[in-house]
């Protein structure tokens, strides 16, 4: 196994890990600022407020993308086994 085959794998991994977590880091972003600006302009600043629509957001955006991040990871193992004999060496 050449170190370049090592860094690839290494550089797909993340960036499969990052295209799958993208929605919800996003999810939660969006809906961060969104409270922000409210709690800002309504003066109200009660920490437990903003956590409920976080998990609600993040939750609801996972179920959405649920079918797309399975397609996505089965296709990644599905690539890895196919070349595990490559990956062995052999």
């Amino acid at each position: 196994m050449t170190l370049d085959l090592v860094a690839g794998l290494g550089r797909d991994a993340v960036s499969v890990m990052l295209m799958v977590a993208a929605p919800m880091l996003g999810a939660v972003l969006v809906l961060g600022l969104v409270i922000g600006v409210l709690q800002a302009v309504t003066s109200v600043q009660e920490q437990t407020l903003s956590f409920i629509p976080k998990v609600v957001g993040v939750l609801l955006v996972f179920l959405l993308t649920l079918p797309w991040m399975l397609q996505v990871l089965v296709s990644y193992t599905a690539q890895l086994f196919a070349h595990l004999a490559r990956f062995a060496g052999g």
